[in-house]
């Protein structure tokens, strides 16, 4: 198994298949990688709890810059932000089914009928340029998947914040008192 540690290599008990494997050293990784943060239980919690916010929402070429400047903006942690708004590119098998679910829940919320297709026609490079294709293709879909989202980023994001506070206070305890 490339790319694993040799302490990763050498556990004992059964063994997982290579991605399982791979997905979780990356989560032992960066989980250590939190909680060596030198900073306060609250910006940490914070930054990460951001991050998974805009982690669940359908802005995903902008989700880290929006995560960077909202920590930024609450003066919180921007490496927990970053660490968690990249969460969700481990789980980018699963994120496809997680937008269309909250497209289907944001047409329900705003009281539309979803559209059984959406229709996408043949577009040029130069059609991407102009403001019609995105106000009549891309703007239609994105609002209602934003709205969906809001009801599993802000739940999750609220859950993170609390559990990493939790956390790094407890682990911040035993070091003190060790």
């Amino acid at each position: 198994m490339e790319g694993l540690s040799p302490a990763a290599k050498k556990s004992y008990g059964p063994r997982l298949p290579n991605p399982l494997a791979r997905l979780k050293h990356w989560l032992t990784e960066h989980h250590m990688t939190l909680m060596a943060i030198g900073d306060t239980p609250h910006s940490i919690a914070l930054g990460s709890a951001i991050g998974i916010f805009f982690g669940f929402t359908p802005l995903y070429p902008l989700k880290t810059l929006f995560s960077l400047a909202a920590a930024w903006l609450c003066r919180c942690n921007k490496i927990a932000a970053v660490i968690a708004v990249t969460l969700h590119d481990v789980l980018i098998w699963a994120m496809p089914a997680i937008y269309f679910g909250e497209y289907q829940l944001g047409f329900w919320v705003l009281h539309r009928a979803a559209a059984h297709r959406i229709r996408f026609r043949q577009f040029g490079l130069r059609d991407y340029l102009h403001w019609h294709v995105f106000s009549r293709v891309v703007w239609p879909a994105f609002w209602p998947a934003f709205i969906g989202s809001l009801f599993l980023a802000v739940p999750s994001a609220i859950v993170v914040y609390f559990l990493m506070r939790m956390l790094l206070s407890r682990a911040r305890t035993a070091q003190g008192s060790a």
